[in-house]
């Protein structure tokens, strides 16, 4: 089963991920270092310090990787896992928190600002509805990379049992930071 764990960036996808990877075993696809690693993106983008992610190609190496698999948990982990896995769940954190774990990594002010309005507007949500069958949310703010795990682990666990309808507090659109747009 390949489950999404998509997000703005700065979100926690890949500190959660690698934890969960530890903790679980479930297999986890680093997909934006796939991408580069393997020189799966058509150009680089200078200006914005990010790759073109060339999404047939993408597509058919996680074929390769994941054929056969369909019964183990596969996380795909990526800002991108939304285009590609038909469950997914999104990692979401209020904007002035964001913004400070940007400006911890070094983003430049322009890149913040695009990744806060981003994730302000619910953009990734927005497109997880268009592209996903089944469509989860956890807020981190504050939380732990331990907590966020255990958050996953619930989700997955009941997409597992067949329980979903105990997910309520998951629900897509429960989290809203409209008002903090600028």
């Amino acid at each position: 089963m390949l489950i999404g764990l998509t997000g703005t960036p700065g979100t926690g996808k890949t500190s959660v991920s690698k934890f969960l990877e530890r903790k679980r075993h479930w297999k986890v696809i680093h997909l934006n270092e796939m991408i580069k690693e393997e020189h799966l993106y058509t150009e680089i983008d200078e200006k914005r310090d990010a790759v073109i992610a060339d999404m047939e190609l993408v597509g058919q190496r996680l074929e390769e990787i994941i054929g056969g698999k369909e019964n183990e948990v596969i996380i795909l982990e990526s800002h991108l896992a939304h285009y590609i896995a038909d469950i997914v769940i999104i990692l979401r954190v209020y904007p002035p928190e964001l913004k400070m774990r940007l400006k911890a990594r070094g983003y430049s002010e322009e890149k913040i600002r695009e990744n806060i309005e981003a994730e302000a507007l619910d953009v990734i949500l927005v497109e997880a509805f268009e592209w996903c069958k089944r469509v989860f949310e956890i807020n981190t703010t504050g939380k732990s990379i331990e907590e966020t795990g255990q958050h996953i682990e619930k989700i997955i666990d009941h997409i597992l049992s067949g329980s979903e309808e105990e997910l309520s507090e998951y629900k897509p659109g429960s989290i809203d930071w409209i008002d903090l747009v600028p």
